[in-house]
């Protein structure tokens, strides 16, 4: 694997939902070992910290359930800045904080994108789509609207204007097995590239993501993706507050990471809502270290194992 310089940025954010706790996730990745994971495989880290948002104050919103949007809109400002600042200089990896994190980054990175003339493709590893907008969310909980935003749906008045939007063509949602009507109505209108659960169960993980992949590949493109612990199955990964049971197993996620590796075309990664507040023991933080270190080149003969000569 060609070596990388990974930039890692802190957001503690915490506005997308009412359960507390993920704004512990940046730290928790770091005591996890993140940065030394990614050195032992000879690759250079930088970490620049945790982002603040900018203090704003925007009009009160149509939909009255909506939580924290003045928070929320100055985190995005704050990460489009930062994704646009850091991405010239290396692989930016985005250690959330709640999925909300991604209204910054991934629009921060389709700005980034637009400047060297080449498409951002966007692969969202998640239970949900995250589709929703200010308008349709019912819940109010803002970390389901990111993939609405930056696809420029309406609705979205109070967060800062996109300088370039995400064809949702250039999307690929893995692992899905919570969708709302609203939402479902807006994949198919949009034509996204979906696999849930069901499709993995019938023929793999490996055949949708390698048609994204060749499609990336074929258009020169820049590839964010977004981790969400509930893309995994919670008994393998609890420490998150949006648990749907039946996620990817352990070895498809590895898979996943493994063949996002080869394909050598990743430019950015959020790793989003991990709450220590409900880990055993760092055992999530581990396993999305891990998931990390996969796709920056670690492959099973790099992990001691035990010898039985």
């Amino acid at each position: 694997m060609t070596h990388k310089h990974c930039i890692l940025i802190g957001a503690p954010l915490d506005s997308g939902k009412r359960n507390r706790g993920c704004l512990m996730g940046p730290d928790a990745y770091r005591t996890a070992g993140l940065a030394e994971a990614i050195r032992d495989l000879g690759h250079t880290v930088t970490d620049t910290g945790n982002v603040a948002p900018d203090v704003v104050s925007v009009a009160p919103p149509r939909n009255p359930a909506l939580h924290a949007l003045d928070e929320t809109v100055g985190w995005t400002r704050a990460l489009m800045r930062a994704a646009q600042r850091h991405a010239p200089d290396g692989m930016p990896i985005f250690l959330g904080g709640d999925h909300a994190l991604s209204l910054g980054t991934v629009a921060g990175m389709a700005a980034h994108a637009a400047t060297m003339g080449r498409p951002l493709f966007v692969l969202w590893l998640d239970a949900h789509p995250d589709l929703h907008t200010p308008d349709t969310t019912t819940s109010g909980n803002l970390h389901g609207t990111p993939l609405g935003y930056v696809t420029g749906q309406p609705g979205f008045d109070a967060f800062p204007a996109l300088t370039a939007r995400v064809d949702p063509a250039h999307l690929c949602i893995i692992g899905l097995r919570s969708v709302d009507a609203a939402e479902h109505a807006l994949v198919q209108a949009q034509g996204i590239d979906v696999a849930d659960m069901r499709a993995i169960d019938e023929y793999g993980i490996r055949a949708p993501l390698a048609a994204f992949l060749d499609r990336v590949a074929a258009a020169d493109g820049l590839l964010h993706v977004s981790l969400d612990v509930d893309f995994l199955d919670p008994a393998i990964a609890p420490a998150v507050g949006t648990t749907v049971p039946g996620g990817a197993t352990l070895r498809e996620a590895h898979l996943v990471m493994e063949m996002l590796c080869d394909a050598g075309c990743v430019t950015s990664l959020d790793l989003v809502e991990l709450n220590p507040f409900l880990d055993e023991r760092g055992r999530t933080a581990s396993v999305m270290v891990d998931l990390t270190a996969s796709l920056l080149g670690r492959r099973v003969f790099d992990r001691p194992t035990r010898s039985y000569a």
